[in-house]
């Protein structure tokens, strides 16, 4: 049996020194996050018991608390030499109160429901569900952690920094003297992702070991952290524009907007911008910005690359619905795969909270008269349809109060159709959509804005839509074909020879929901324009819409300024990978149905497209893919309003507190090198990367300027990816950020950078010089 090292016990009076300094340590973190004193922050600190909840036999107290650094939640565990097991609060999504998850709903009886809480994790990391002792015990906890998550949230990029390196420095110091000898000096600059040698360490060391005791402490530290944290960049920037005595004055900070950040601001800006930045008062009285202000300015949103304008609606919202981008999940209520996964009312409340607008619900036939949905014949587990009908209720309109589209794909008998447009009347009541807006039959569909907080039923509909409006309701048959992606799959699975019939029954209480996405089969755009109403929509397999964007774009751009077009991943793809979304937008489809569950490039893309109008889900189309007289290619570019053709100046400066990769490794330390991509129409599409730098992950520089074309910025997405360079195998990703290109700003830029699953990195990104002049 291997032997297991132990730490050696602290002595009593070792374990007070411990004890104390953990005190000091999280009243400075308190005080980080603006919670200095706050009762509740004292109450994670101290922490008690919780009884954790697995299923019906797995109940067992554990002992929580939040840890020192305000960041880390540890948890007791019963499993053997794991004595320091727990999660990251940045890895929380967020924490519900009450019976909100499906294992605390079906785990624990009604009658605990106010002692219980959930803690909701943003990666497929499993929810943890607890009882609280007492209905006020369960409120304190959720309340204490929605407060320290808001206060970490509410850090700017500086604060972050300076936040992070503070408990870097802490858990460096070994003996919890509060002071740093060589050897943890060395540990620190490995911990923050800085491989140096041992002669520039000793070299650092003696430079701030002002008192030569052998040890850095008090002042001493301050000045290894400003050597540490000194941007060379940012000094270079505000010596050239702080032309009054050495500092920068209005006048001055006017000229830096104007000139390098591109930005038509006014003198009454520039005044807010000190009033709000500068963090000494006599420079602020003298109306200056000095260079910790102006530092303080960079790091916030004014100088982050994504233009704080576009952080809003700020986009005409009373469009018909089919001029607007709509961000669409595929197979929505899947946790993971296509074959064996878990359903959930967690996949939709994820979707939800990321402002998908349409959501697509599989439902077949239950037991106990209940449908249910799942990926029919596969071993995917199943889900009441009622329970995804509330969670949809819910949480629908809690990010954006836009219109949410129910996607139904109905392979369920006549009875239990009827049961189904029960429980959608029942529980989303008026909200539900019942009748086209107005008096008459309308001729084009209504805009977002007056369809707020409303749901869309999409699916078969028995006869016309006017039959709404002449109490016409005799219908010729009371059976339709199937949705195009489930005879998709059924033919699939056939035997050769085999035939079955794409017909199924519908029940006229579902049909009559169905207003505006009316379902029907595509087979041409001239058969589409003679033949069917606006509300009247086909869903295209990927391989048929790309062929169609690839070779018929102009026509693909025109039935889509009359109607909407849903497309939906191929049924090959039972990893639930997913397709490229952009040449589909550059063909103006609406309803670009992704499976969010992925982490992947497709997905970033996806959220890029969807960050700037509030994330509200819906983003108005160009001009040119809306007006009929357009006659936008986007294969093929010819002159037009599409082209406004713009050269892009992207300088990679620097790179600051990048994440260990692999941080089971001591001594693993980055060698970051960055990418840079524009995706958009073909003749856009470009790729470019910097060299990689050895062993810097803290604060890399490559300075390494690139230069793109793009014809057509109004759909171009601009993307940023760090790397860890690998000689051996595959890079490993780092941290990414895209956004489109009319959402970025000109001039020295902040570029904020996301894990795999779009979750922030608080004190981590790149500082870039972006410059896109006409072309």
């Amino acid at each position: 049996m291997s032997c297991v090292r132990r730490l050696r016990k602290r002595t009593k009076s070792q374990e007070l020194v411990y004890q104390e300094q953990c005190k000091i340590v999280a009243y400075e973190n308190g005080k980080r996050i603006g919670l200095e004193g706050d009762p509740d922050l004292q109450f994670l600190l101290k922490g008690g018991d919780l009884l954790k909840v697995k299923s019906r036999s797995w109940r067992k107290t554990r002992f929580f608390r939040l840890n020192d650094d305000c960041k880390t939640m540890w948890q007791q565990t019963s499993k053997t030499f794991k004595s320091d097991s727990g999660f990251s609060l940045e890895d929380i999504d967020s924490v519900r109160y009450g019976r909100q998850t499906e294992g605390l709903r079906k785990y624990t009886d009604l009658s605990v429901e106010d002692r219980c809480f959930s803690i909701i994790f943003k990666s497929r990391r499993k929810n943890v569900d607890l009882i609280a002792s007492s209905k006020e015990e369960a409120k304190r906890w959720v309340s204490g952690l929605e407060k320290v998550i808001t206060g970490m949230h509410n850090l700017n990029r500086q604060q972050n920094t300076e936040h992070w390196i503070y408990n870097c420095m802490h858990k460096a110091d070994k003996n919890a003297d509060n002071k740093m000898s060589l050897k943890e000096l060395k540990h620190f600059l490995r911990q923050i992702n800085i491989e140096v040698d041992d002669s520039y360490a000793e070299m650092l060391f003696k430079k701030c070991d002002r008192s030569k005791s052998g040890t850095l402490e008090g002042s001493e530290i301050k000045h290894f952290y400003d050597l540490l944290t000194y941007r060379e960049e940012i000094d270079v920037i505000y010596a050239k524009y702080a032309s009054t005595n050495g500092q920068m004055s209005s006048g001055d900070l006017l000229d830096f907007l104007q000139y390098e950040q591109r930005e038509p601001v006014s003198s009454e800006y520039v005044q807010k911008l000190i009033e709000k930045y500068e963090v000494d008062e006599i420079a602020k009285q003298n109306k200056y910005m000095s260079k910790d202000g102006f530092l303080m300015y960079m790091n916030h949103e004014e100088g982050s690359i994504f233009n704080p304008a576009h952080k809003g609606i700020y986009q005409d919202m009373r469009q018909p619905l089919n001029h607007y981008f709509i961000s669409s999940s595929h197979n929505t209520y899947l946790m993971e795969d296509q074959l064996k996964g878990p359903s959930s009312t967690e996949a939709y409340i994820k979707a939800l909270m990321k402002s998908c607008r349409c959501v697509e619900l599989d439902c077949w036939d239950g037991a106990n008269g209940e449908p249910v949905i799942y990926h029919g014949h596969t071993l995917t587990s199943k889900v009441l349809f009622k329970d995804v009908i509330k969670a949809i209720k819910e949480y629908a309109f809690k990010t954006s109060q836009y219109p949410v589209i129910l996607s139904l794909e109905n392979h369920c008998s006549v009875e239990q159709q009827k049961i189904m447009a029960h429980h959608l009347t029942s529980i989303l009541g008026s909200a539900l959509l019942t009748q086209p807006l107005g008096y008459q039959m309308p001729t084009t569909f209504p805009g977002p804005e007056e369809l707020k907080g409303r749901f869309l039923i999409k699916g078969k509909r028995l006869n016309k839509l006017d039959a709404t409006f002449n109490n016409n309701t005799t219908e010729d048959e009371d059976s339709v074909s199937e949705e195009d992606e489930a005879a998709e799959l059924k033919e699939a699975e056939q035997k050769p020879k085999e035939k079955s019939s794409n017909k199924i029954k519908l029940a006229k209480e579902l049909s009559d929901m169905v207003i505006y996405c009316k379902s029907v089969h595509f087979s041409t755009f001239e058969h589409s324009r003679d033949n069917h109403n606006f509300y009247e929509m086909a869903s295209f397999k990927e391989s048929k819409a790309m062929n169609l964007a690839e070779n018929s774009a102009t026509a693909y751009i025109h039935h889509n300024m009359d109607k909407l077009s849903r497309i939906y991943p191929a049924g090959s793809r039972t990893d639930s990978s997913n397709y490229n979304p952009v040449p589909l937008w550059n063909a103006g489809c609406q309803i670009v149905a992704l499976n969010f569950q992925t982490p992947c490039k497709e997905m970033e893309l996806n959220e890029a497209r969807f960050l700037p109008n509030g994330k509200c889900g819906y983003m108005l189309k160009p001009e040119f893919q809306r007006d009929p007289a357009s006659q936008f290619d986007p294969k093929n570019l010819s002159v037009g309003p599409w082209l406004q053709k713009k050269i892009l100046h992207v300088m990679i400066i620097s790179a600051q507190q990048l994440p260990k990769i692999n941080k089971d490794k001591q001594k693993s330390i980055v060698d970051p090198l960055v990418k840079v991509e524009i995706y958009g129409v073909p003749a856009d599409n470009a790729s470019k990367q910097t060299h990689h730098i050895d062993n810097n992950g803290f604060n890399p520089t490559w300075n390494t300027d690139f230069q793109f074309t793009v014809h057509v910025p109004e759909l171009a997405l601009v993307r940023f990816v760090v790397e860890d360079y690998d000689a051996a195998s595959h890079n490993d990703l780092v941290g990414l950020y895209t956004l489109p290109f009319t959402s970025m700003q000109n001039g020295y830029r902040h570029v904020p950078l996301l894990t795999k699953r779009g979750s922030l990195i608080p004190s981590a990104g790149l500082f870039v010089h972006i410059m896109a002049l006409d072309g």
